[in-house]
């Protein structure tokens, strides 16, 4: 992705959330909560003064969908330039300022309260994306026998952290329902597995950095 693509899509992922809250404290001030408190969408009927929650939602709800597109066409782009490369991808270090959009995520307390809608819980996973800054500095490393084993070693270090998180999410929320609610306990378990995701997303990007940096200094000390 190129920089100012980069600056155009964190610059209208805050436009949007800014468009939301706004339209939220529009509704809340001067709507009597209308659509941002619980609504019976088989009793609704419509008034000139939800078009602003309407509108601020379905920009969201694109701009989501656009925010998908773009990661998934840059993974595809990567991956078939990697099969040919020795080399790692070319990749700004500022493609990390992609994980604020794991704040994103904050939003399903209040989808949950409005509309009994969970799925902005998902955003926490948006949180790896941290990690685009550690591999951006890692841009162009040449894949040798040592990079492909710290690589190795990184994600194996990941995974281990991971496979612990979920195992102890198992036994602790596996018990019962948490404070009474079955609803609480299914938030709670795709709470902890997305951030559980991002974590796994990052970890391995910022130890491969790490080892890879360890490496180098090592040997230039030995030098």
């Amino acid at each position: 992705m190129k920089k100012p693509s980069v600056k155009f899509t964190v610059i209208l992922g805050v436009i949007v959330v800014l468009l939301l809250a706004g339209a939220s404290w529009y509704s809340i001030m001067f709507n009597d909560w209308r659509l941002v408190a619980p609504v019976d969408l088989s009793t609704y009927e419509f008034v000139p003064q939800d078009l602003p929650m309407i509108i601020s939602t379905l920009l969201f709800v694109l701009y989501v969908l656009y925010l998908a597109a773009l990661i998934l066409g840059a993974a595809i782009a990567s991956k078939r330039r990697q099969e040919t490369a020795n080399t790692t991808r070319r990749l700004n270090p500022k493609l990390g300022l992609l994980g604020f959009a794991g704040f994103l995520g904050f939003l399903g307390f209040w989808t949950y309260g409005a509309f009994r809608d969970i799925t902005p819980f998902i955003f926490f996973a948006f949180f790896g994306f941290f990690g685009f800054f550690y591999e951006g500095k890692l841009s162009n490393t040449l894949m040798d026998e040592r990079y492909v084993e710290n690589k190795l070693r990184a994600e194996l270090t990941a995974h281990r952290v991971m496979r612990a998180i979920v195992f102890l999410t198992l036994i602790l929320f596996g018990r019962g329902a948490l404070l009474g609610s079955l609803e609480y306990t299914l938030i709670a378990v795709l709470i902890v597995l997305s951030l559980t995701v991002a974590l796994n997303l990052f970890l391995s990007e910022y130890l491969l950095y790490r080892y890879d940096h360890s490496d180098q200094l090592d040997g230039g000390g030995e030098e």
